[in-house]
């Protein structure tokens, strides 16, 4: 098999634990907030947690696989992640669960972003598009088997269960692996730059802290206020350091870069409605519209099988419009199918709901392989790991933003009825908030040049004619 088709469904196994782990626990949080003792919003912070966990670890992904080798550092991970999943299942308290999360994302930082670096080193250019859309073909099956089988756990058995399925998963990425992934390193590494490394993981972890603690009496408002302050000072201070030193460890200065400052711009804006749909649909039709997690499991997969669809048609797609176009429009209509969840009422027919979900998931799965391709298109391999590392730590801290200020707005918005609890009016204006911020990533695509990315995309640029000279093609004046 070539190394462009067998390393993406290798490197896929990191990334299908990844996802199908998330939709699973996305369908469950309802009984395991009851069973931990807790309201199931103040489980965010599991999710929240992990996220902070990638946005922390994240930024020396590419320095680990640099110095030690990819192929190491990714079969670790995948061990990692798999010891935070035996974790998660023997929690008994929001606080255990919560570290449980921690720890899987530590394993999930180095995981995915390393092993996309082996793919972005290994393959052509041109195949990248291709690549990155074989890679995320297999690891869509995780969301779209992960709802329904997560619901008929939770309902038949216990939820508990639901962790153990990551671990003959795990057994067999490492095991592929080991066989078939290159140890890439580069020979002269730089020192690790430990002050930077300190100062984004303070301020990411301690940003979104106070972002999913935020009007939930987890702690007192005081320190919650106090850590969005003091994670948002770190991270100013890190952009000081970080043009003072020849090797940081976020290289900021890759945001120069015309494709790539779009794609990180750009689909952070996008990614923050995305991150809250995990969030705010398995709430909504469970608490709100009163489904048990299978029946909510069973109509949330079909997003995944949406975007599973238009993974193997997004490169013929790119090929007509090109990146600047795709990215542009598609960018207002998937935040338009986010708002649409918004409209959906308990009476609304099921046929309806996934519909919507088919649609919109085809949507949004094209605005990801297009902004994970265009990203990298300037980059050459030498920056490649600092790429994939700033890249990484951004697009997970905007989902955990889009995890926070949904639930912040679900709060608000449940506050102001003047009903106790929360109700299916209330998710609503949750949905059309992210959906306004996702909407917003349009406007940042406007700014690319037609033809960036032509050589990934394929998209032929015809360029415009030279001025008349009055003499026709050159042959009349003979």
């Amino acid at each position: 098999m070539r190394q462009s088709r067998l390393l993406p469904l290798i490197i896929a196994t990191a990334l299908f634990m990844e996802n199908m782990d998330s939709t699973v626990i996305s369908t469950s949080l309802p009984m395991i907030a009851q069973d931990l003792g807790t309201e199931p919003i103040a489980l965010k912070l599991a999710l929240t947690s992990y996220l902070v966990s990638l946005a922390i670890f994240i930024p020396i992904s590419g320095w680990m696989a640099d110095k030690y080798g990819a192929r190491t550092i990714f079969t670790a991970a995948i061990g990692v992640f798999m010891a935070g999943s035996l974790a998660c299942a023997w929690a008994n308290s929001l606080e255990g669960f919560v570290f449980s999360r921690f720890v899987q994302g530590a394993g999930g930082a180095m995981m995915v972003p390393v092993g996309r670096l082996v793919l972005l080193r290994s393959v052509a250019r041109s195949e990248v598009v291709q690549a990155l859309a074989t890679l995320t073909i297999p690891a869509l099956i995780g969301p779209i088997i992960g709802p329904p089988l997560g619901g008929f756990i939770t309902e038949y058995f216990h939820w508990r269960w639901i962790f153990f399925i990551n671990i003959p998963i795990g057994i067999l990425g490492i095991v592929c692996a080991l066989m078939f992934v290159p140890n890439i390193k580069e020979d002269d590494t730089p020192p690790l730059d430990f002050i930077g490394f300190m100062l984004t993981g303070v301020g990411f972890s301690l940003l979104m802290l106070g972002f999913s603690t935020s009007g939930q009496h987890l702690i007192p408002a005081e320190i919650s206020l106090g850590c969005t302050v003091i994670g948002a000072i770190s991270l100013v201070l890190y952009v000081f350091h970080a043009r003072r030193t020849p090797y940081p460890v976020l290289q900021l200065s890759l945001l120069k870069v015309p494709t790539f400052g779009a794609s990180v711009l750009g689909g952070s804006l996008f990614r923050i409605g995305i991150g809250a749909i995990p969030f705010l649909l398995p709430l909504m039709l469970q608490i709100g519209f009163g489904l048990g997690p299978l029946a909510s499991g069973s109509l949330t997969f079909i997003g995944a099988v949406g975007a599973l669809f238009m993974k193997t048609m997004a490169k013929r797609i790119l090929e007509r419009t090109g990146f600047r176009r795709l990215l542009t429009i598609n960018a207002f209509i998937g935040a338009a199918f986010v708002a649409a969840n918004g409209f959906f009422t308990p009476e609304t027919p099921h046929w309806i709901i996934m519909i919507v979900l088919l649609v919109g998931g085809c949507f949004r799965s094209l605005q990801f392989t297009s902004l994970n391709a265009i990203g990298y298109a300037e980059i050459s391999n030498r920056e490649m790991s600092y790429a994939t590392s700033l890249g990484s730590a951004l697009q997970q801290v905007s989902l955990s933003i889009g995890v926070a200020f949904g639930a912040f707005v679900l709060e608000m918005a449940s506050s102001m009825d003047g009903t106790p609890g929360i109700t299916a009016a209330d998710f609503g204006p949750a949905f059309w908030a992210v959906a306004a911020i996702s909407a917003l990533s349009g406007f940042v695509f406007t700014r690319l040049s037609p033809n960036a990315g032509a050589e990934m995309s394929g998209h032929k640029i015809v360029k415009d004619r030279p001025p008349s000279t009055g003499l026709g093609d050159g042959m009349s004046g003979r």
